[in-house]
Order: C-alpha cells, then structure tokens, then sequence
C-alpha cells in the first residue's frame, strides 16, 4: 500500500503564490506517475499536473504558464509550485500517485483564492 500526505494549502490574494507538498510513504518503489488533481465545488475532480518517474510533465491548459510540478524521488515527495493564482483556481488539490494498475490520493488540500 501507499500513503500520500499533502500539505501547504491556505488563502491567498489573487495573483499570489502557494506551493503544495504529498509526502508519500509504503510502497513508493511501486508508484511510478505522480501528480495533482483539483475540484470545485460542484464540478468533477479534474487533472492539473501530472510528472513521470523520468520528470516529464503535462499541465492542464488552464494552469499552462503559471504552475510548476516537480519531485525529489529521494524524498517521496512531489511538489507543485502554484503562481499567479486566481480565483478559479480555487478547489481542494489531491496528491496522486500510480503504479499502472492502482491509483492512490491523498486526503485533500483546499486552495482559496480571494479576488
């Protein structure tokens, strides 16, 4: 099994900057992609960011520019640097972890951007 543990979430003003961290434990060696997920309210949990074990990223469109993942493998933990926040951005952030046949998720961190 696998453990992810997020953190870093909180309130910003619009144009701020949060970065978010999952610290995994268990079966790391077992995982290979990580990421982050998002949901409003009322909508459907969506991609933001995903990172291959090599490092090769994929962003939402909508988060293109403004948000950087990234991972220490040594650490168990990936990263995701939010810049340029907005309003929309505003969701509960899920850490993701996959080995191919099993998903695993954190608990949920929320991210408020005020306008």
């Amino acid at each position: 099994q696998v453990q992810l543990v997020e953190s870093g979430g909180g309130l910003v003003q619009a144009g701020g900057s949060l970065r978010l961290s999952c610290v995994g434990s268990g079966r790391m060696f077992t995982i290979n992609g990580m990421g982050w997920y998002r949901q409003a309210p009322g909508k459907q949990r969506e991609l933001v960011a995903v990172i291959s074990s090599s490092g090769s990223t994929s962003y939402d469109n909508s988060v293109e520019g403004r948000f950087s993942i990234y991972r220490d493998n040594a650490k168990n933990t990936v990263y995701l640097q939010m810049n340029g926040l907005k309003p929309e951005d505003t969701a509960v952030y899920y850490c993701w972890g996959g080995t191919g046949y099993s998903d695993y998720w954190g608990q949920g961190t929320q991210v408020t951007v005020s306008s």
